[in-house]
């Protein structure tokens, strides 16, 4: 698959709500998402900065929504849905999917931040359609279906200085 060179369109796409519960379950730390983006797009041309929130009414997640736009990512925002058993529900999965689909034809590199296992069938046709693909997250939590999807895993772990707050 294509290797990194400069020129090369990139979007990277945060899944912010797999970052926040791996970066508190394994370090008791927050993402920092300035140092994700910069090791993500490597000296490459940055084509769109996604970060994937979910709004669960915190104090403090309205300071965070703003400084993922300060750092250079757009917001894309979902409510939390509360069911009538008051179990609650919300996740990006299938606008992660979609959004990455549709940036396939705009960019040479997609970089996924997120250990979902999920996503292992998003990568996989998005090499099918020639776009390199690119995981950032801790191995330790990342699916192992979605490493061996990736052309290229970046475990986050080996350099948790640049990675975590």
């Amino acid at each position: 698959m294509t290797e990194i060179h400069e020129g090369q369109r990139v979007a990277v796409l945060a899944d912010a709500q797999n970052l926040y519960h791996t970066a508190q379950s394994l370090y008791s730390r927050n993402i920092d998402y300035s140092g994700l983006l910069e090791k993500a797009v490597m000296d490459r041309e940055l084509v769109r900065a996604l970060a994937y929130v979910i709004r669960a009414d915190s104090p403090e997640e309205e300071s965070f929504f703003e400084a993922l736009e300060d750092i250079g990512f757009e917001r894309k925002i979902k409510e939390i849905k509360t069911f009538g058993d008051g179990s609650q529900k919300a996740d990006w999965d299938v606008g992660i999917v979609l959004d990455a689909v549709t940036l396939a034809e705009k960019v040479d590199t997609l970089v996924l931040a997120s250990g979902d296992g999920d996503f292992a069938r998003l990568c996989s046709h998005l090499r099918h359609e020639g776009v390199r693909v690119e995981v950032f997250c801790f191995e330790s939590s990342t699916a192992e279906e979605l490493i061996e999807a990736a052309d290229a895993f970046h475990d986050m772990a080996e350099r948790e200085e640049e990675f975590l707050l």
